[in-house]
């Protein structure tokens, strides 16, 4: 009787230890971390061209810039320009977008919303905002009103373009979901075709937010010559009369720094707890 061979099993391989990235890399890999070595990479090619050129009143050095911008917070000059024209800005905008929504969920429910919208956003939304802006004056005379009226031709027709865009491109299969829960009107805008459009909607709103915060700082260049009142686009201009060009340079810093802070801070929140959250985008 033949015994069976045993045939011994290879001794499996210990997995190999898991390796660690190197603290160079762990660091690359953080966004904000990059993003912010760009910017001092900037800043650092913006003092050795000043230093270069030796020209304070054309072109002030990034510390000259800093000193001016910390001289105007700790006045208070600055910060209440800059409140200023947040504010103004955010009133404009929320109509803006208000008006915009208002179109598009019409644009979505009927054909003639979707003719009127059609035909609107051709006509407006290759004019700039600011050529409005003597209309503006004329109709309702130096303050707010005028700036909230090239404001919110500056948010509506992008907002407006790229919500029609996103509903249009909504899935007939939602669609019919939709419909088959008995969704109709607004609520049908509201569960089925916001959510499935909010990556082209929340691009629009990017979008809007950036001509209306250039629309109104041109704006108030032009009512600081008017009226000398206003908020940073004042400031810009009154400092430029002065030539006290790092007071410039530090107003436009933070118009720059605004926008900034919103995009990381506001829309970038906005993206991660919806459109990210959802994989809708990587």
């Amino acid at each position: 009787m033949t015994l069976p061979v045993s045939i011994p099993l290879a001794a499996s391989a210990p997995a190999p230890a898991a390796r660690t990235l190197p603290l160079w890399r762990r660091a690359f890999n953080i966004t904000a971390l990059r993003r912010g070595l760009i910017l001092v990479a900037l800043a650092a090619l913006w003092q050795a061209y000043a230093v270069w050129a030796d020209n304070p009143l054309m072109f002030p050095s990034f510390t000259e810039t800093a000193q001016a911008f910390w001289q105007g917070i700790a006045s208070g000059g600055l910060l209440g320009k800059a409140w200023t024209s947040v504010q103004v800005l955010l009133m404009g905008y929320a109509l803006g977008v208000a008006l915009a929504g208002v179109l598009a969920a019409l644009a979505a429910s009927t054909r003639i919303g979707e003719d009127l919208l059609a035909t609107l956003v051709a006509m407006f939304n290759p004019l700039p905002a600011i050529a409005l802006l003597p209309l503006a004056l004329l109709w309702f005379g130096l303050g707010t009103p005028s700036l909230l009226f090239v404001l919110v031709h500056a948010v509506l027709w992008p907002l407006a373009l790229n919500m029609s865009s996103g509903f249009a491109a909504v899935t007939e299969t939602l669609r019919m979901a939709g419909r088959n829960y008995g969704l109709r009107g607004l609520r049908y805008v509201a569960l089925i075709l916001i959510p499935a459009a909010f990556p082209s909607i929340l691009t629009g709103l990017k979008v809007a937010w950036a001509f209306a915060w250039r629309t109104l700082i041109a704006a108030e260049l032009v009512f600081g010559v008017a009226s000398g009142s206003g908020g940073l686009g004042w400031f810009i201009f009154e400092n430029k009369n002065r030539l006290e060009t790092a007071s410039v340079f530090a107003g436009l810093g933070a118009v720059i720094l605004i926008g900034l802070l919103v995009e990381g801070l506001v829309f970038r929140t906005i993206e991660i707890a919806t459109v990210r959250k959802w994989g809708m985008q990587r």
